[in-house]
């Protein structure tokens, strides 16, 4: 027997077997669960044709030794744009060693390798040079990447996804990237940047700016046929035959269509609906499963994304929701002034710096942007302006996930002094 907390015997359980038997006895209807990933590179990336033949033709200059034009590719999130340059760096790599010249393809998020040090250094690395992610000057780091890197004939084709969070810290390091072929002899390098933002190019230097957009490509959405297409070349590969009802693909494009067109949401979909259907020991998946999976990744998203939010964010969104809660608005919205008049007052009781009202305005537009809230404006005739603000999230799991962070556990109990002026409702 085991003894409980409270004193009261359990009932041993056989653990001979161990406790994941019963998981590995499960129905299994998966054959390789990791082509729905976003990691995975597949032989064909249909109705992509287009622009695998613009990156191509750009790129082709490194097999005749040439330094081929840098490129910017845009485009919403799920819409193609790294398979597309994975996929061709990888083709282009194989056929430079079938041609006898070298080209080499690094790849890089800048989501992760987010600064002017850390992308040089992990540049000299993938060319076998040993620096430390810290310690040494940059300057210095730029010069043993240089020196790795013009050892030989070659071309190195340098990919930075996500590279809009590379620039809001600075642009230094690509206008030494983008001019490096300067003070080279042997090698040559051409930069891809892949953004989702249309507008990041407005932070950078004029002259950074013309040398590494000297051509642009953008990645349209896709539709919900052509998600499907996408979704039922990558099932043959990822499930057992006969595993998934007719209506599970068709399902899972028709809600990542409504997202913009995000094929990438399209695949976590079909994912997880998988293995929800495999926990309940369904060897088919359904209908049901899709909707499953769709609430949970939209919680899943929405408790990241709130998870990860600066503090004063977490305030303005505490904020709305203890509004919300004090006056009970359920189908109501809520006023600019309402909203920074309750965040005032949660600064003083944690101490926290009380922000201007503009930029807590800019804050609400921030939330409103990621879609946590909804925030629209209308006017007050007389009282001119305001945002009238709903919660576009599930109230509760919000709450929960802003309760996380200590610095705003002791407003869990908070409640709200509402001043009953009009004053109130401006910005």
């Amino acid at each position: 027997m085991i003894e409980l907390n409270n004193g009261k015997k359990a009932p041993e359980k056989n653990s001979s077997n161990g406790i994941f038997e019963d998981y590995l006895n499960n129905v299994v209807i998966f054959d390789n669960k990791e082509v729905l990933r976003p990691t995975y590179t597949p032989d064909y990336l249909p109705h992509r044709d287009e622009q695998i033949q613009s990156v191509a033709s750009i790129l082709v200059a490194a097999l005749r030794g040439d330094t081929p034009s840098n490129i910017l590719i845009y485009g919403k999130t799920g819409t193609g744009k790294t398979a597309v340059v994975k996929y061709v760096g990888k083709e282009l790599e194989k056929t430079g060693e079938s041609h006898e010249m070298p080209c080499y393809v690094i790849y890089m998020n800048c989501e992760v390798v987010d600064t002017q040090y850390r992308l040089l250094a992990t540049l000299a690395r993938h060319l076998g040079k040993e620096v430390p992610m810290t310690g040494w000057p940059t300057d210095q780091v730029y010069e043993e990447f240089k020196n790795s890197l013009d050892k030989e004939k070659r071309v190195v084709i340098v990919v930075m996804d996500e590279i809009d969070k590379l620039v809001r810290k600075g642009d230094d390091v690509l206008y030494n990237l983008s001019r490096i072929n300067a003070d080279l002899k042997n090698a040559r390098v051409s930069l891809i940047g892949i953004s989702n933002d249309l507008k990041f190019t407005e932070f950078l230097d004029p002259r950074v700016k013309s040398s590494l957009g000297e051509e642009e490509i953008i990645f349209p959405p896709y539709d919900a046929e052509q998600i499907h297409d996408i979704l039922e070349q990558r099932a043959k590969i990822a499930f057992k035959q006969s595993a998934l009802d007719e209506t599970v693909t068709r399902l899972c494009a028709a809600f990542a269509a409504q997202e913009h067109g995000d094929a990438r949401r399209a695949l976590d979909l079909l994912r997880v609906s998988g293995e929800i259907a495999e926990r309940s020991k369904s060897s088919i998946v359904e209908e049901r499963h899709v909707r499953l999976a769709q609430d949970k990744i939209e919680v899943d998203r929405i408790v990241e994304v709130v998870r990860t939010l600066p503090t004063q964010s977490k305030l303005v969104l505490l904020s709305v929701l203890k509004i919300k809660g004090r006056l009970e608005k359920t189908g109501d919205n809520i006023s600019t002034g309402e909203v920074y008049t309750a965040y005032k007052q949660m600064c003083n009781d944690i101490g926290a710096d009380i922000l201007t009202q503009r930029r807590i305005t800019d804050l609400i537009s921030e939330l409103d942007m990621l879609g946590i809230v909804n925030a629209m404006v209308v006017s007050k005739g007389r009282y001119g302006r305001t945002k009238a603000i709903s919660l576009s999230v599930p109230e509760d799991n919000t709450k929960n996930v802003l309760m996380e962070d200590y610095r705003l556990k002791p407003l869990e109990d908070f409640i709200p002094i509402m001043p009953n002026v009009a004053q109130s409702q401006l910005f």
